[in-house]
């Protein structure tokens, strides 16, 4: 074999896998991409804007802890080739099913509460009142998903997220203490108060999401992702929880140094674009609510469809949109109520909208260990997993996380009864 011959050999199979990663890559990063939605932007705006750079250390923690539970969730969706709720049905029976998929549903709700929150702050930036933004995105978003258009627009909704990355650009426009962002990365804090733990546990629930795992597994399931290959999809959890966690840094980082600096709290959407001024200006408010509303709409389309995908897929009742309304009326009820009862909440008259987006995923944090406790049982069964199940650090690392979740929960519960007497 000639050298020119070799070359040609070598290139073409590199450029095969290459193909091959592209191909399976896509559900880690856009799972972990899609914290940094609504509810996500601000909650890291009030993280940033109320305490600093102190929460850095607890995006740190988290990355680590999606990387651990999102991995596991591929890998049981690579190896069963079946989603959560098909899983837990079979293994916990129909009650454990039942409560699991009762917390599922209260935490998707409300988080799809607030992506319309999302919408609505975003449509008041624009100066659009919520009263006509918020019903028109509900007809949209149904809409779209039940004419089976939304690959096409998913698209252009993905652009109008990337507006995220401005983030990025303006930290390094405002220059912040580099030094001091290192240390507050890496050195740990707490405060006993109310507040501060709900910061905590919305700051955990955005990043470590219920919808994730259930998302993250499905997907790796109907790629039909060979345990062979299976190490690129390990990669592309690792790549998109990094990534998506290093510009949620950001985000922090940003609000830190233009609102916390100058004792201002994020409670409004136009608070909170007053951190992308360095770089837009006048503009600010419009970059921020279109990312703002690009993101809630992405939202609003996706969590309540995987919301009765799981619940249906849960009780074997009929689901998916090739079914019609009445070969499938659980699938396609259950869909609309999610959409109704989300909108309807938000058109509550003067509901602050970002407390709304920030304290929804402290109700994910809530609820989250029900779910993290079944997909480690279930991560460490050899009948479901065979020789695939945890490594011994992994579930150091995956019970500590939600032993440390749960104790987070108590603490915000038991410290208001300590401090009344």
């Amino acid at each position: 074999m000639t050298l020119k011959t070799l070359f040609k050999h070598r290139a073409g199979a590199a450029l095969r896998r290459l193909w091959f990663f592209l191909t399976i890559f896509g559900p880690g990063l856009i799972t972990a991409s899609a914290d940094n939605d609504a509810p996500g932007i601000a909650t890291y705006s009030m993280a940033g804007s109320t305490y600093g750079y102190s929460f850095l250390w607890l995006l740190v923690a988290v990355t680590l802890g999606e990387v651990i539970v999102q991995e596991m969730a591929a890998r049981m969706g690579a190896v069963t080739g079946k989603g959560t709720a098909d899983l837990v049905r079979e293994r916990f029976g129909v009650r454990v099913t039942t409560f699991a998929m009762l917390c599922l549903l209260l935490a998707n709700l409300g988080t799809t509460v607030a992506q319309f929150a999302g919408i609505a702050a975003a449509a008041e930036l624009f100066g659009i009142s919520r009263y006509v933004a918020v019903p028109l995105a509900a007809l949209l978003v149904g809409f779209v998903v039940l004419r089976g258009s939304y690959t096409h627009v998913e698209k252009v909704l993905l652009v109008l997220c990337l507006s995220a990355l401005s983030y990025v650009v303006s930290a390094f426009i405002l220059a912040p203490p580099w030094g001091e962002i290192l240390r507050q990365a890496v050195t740990p804090s707490f405060q006993s108060d109310s507040q501060y733990i709900l910061a905590v546990l919305a700051t955990i629930g955005t990043t470590i999401t219920p919808w994730g795992i259930v998302y993250m597994q499905a997907s790796v399931a109907d790629k039909g992702v060979e345990l062979k290959d299976y190490r690129y999809t390990r990669l592309d959890v690792m790549a998109g929880a990094t990534w998506g966690n290093v510009v949620s840094a950001f985000i922090v980082i940003c609000t830190a140094v233009t609102l916390y600096a100058h004792g201002m709290a994020v409670e409004t959407a136009e608070q909170a674009a007053q951190a992308l001024e360095p770089l837009a200006g006048a503009g600010a408010r419009y970059l921020f609510s279109t990312g703002l509303l690009g993101a809630s709409l992405l939202a609003a389309s996706v969590l309540p469809l995987s919301t009765t995908y799981a619940i249906c897929e849960a009780f074997g009742w009929e689901r998916g949109l090739d079914h019609r309304p009445r070969e499938a009326p659980v699938f396609y009820g259950l869909y609309a109520a999610i959409i109704a009862l989300s909108a309807l909440v938000v058109l509550i008259p003067k509901i602050p909208l970002f407390p709304i987006m920030w304290l929804s995923q402290s109700l994910n944090a809530i609820l989250l260990p029900v779910l993290l406790v079944l997909t480690l049982k279930l991560a460490n069964d050899r009948r479901v997993m065979g020789e695939w199940t945890n490594g011994r650090v992994q579930n150091a690392l995956a019970w500590g996380l939600t032993v440390m979740i749960g104790a987070i929960t108590a603490a915000l519960f038991v410290l208001p009864l300590t401090v009344a007497r």
